[in-house]
């Protein structure tokens, strides 16, 4: 694996994390660790972390979508010879 894309697999399990610890405890992980504000409560860096975590989901889907496509047309090709 390449670098952004371990950053980005270890930003979306941060995330994945951090939405099961709020459906199942009401928890916000992100938000105690950067301050310990009170549930629902933001501030400027876990906003800024909260949207690392959804670019990293969009690269992911991004690199998916690239994967397939690229498996698809080498199976394609392979099956012309």
């Amino acid at each position: 694996m390449k670098k952004p894309e371990v950053a980005a697999a270890a930003l979306v399990l941060v995330g994945a994390l951090n939405w099961g610890l709020v459906g199942i405890a009401k928890f916000d992980l992100v938000a105690w660790v950067l301050g310990g504000m009170d549930f629902g409560e933001t501030s400027v860096v876990s906003r800024i972390v909260y949207s690392l975590v959804g670019a990293a989901a969009v690269y992911g889907i991004v690199s998916i979508m690239r994967s397939r496509r690229h498996t698809a047309v080498r199976t394609a090709t392979a099956g012309a010879r």
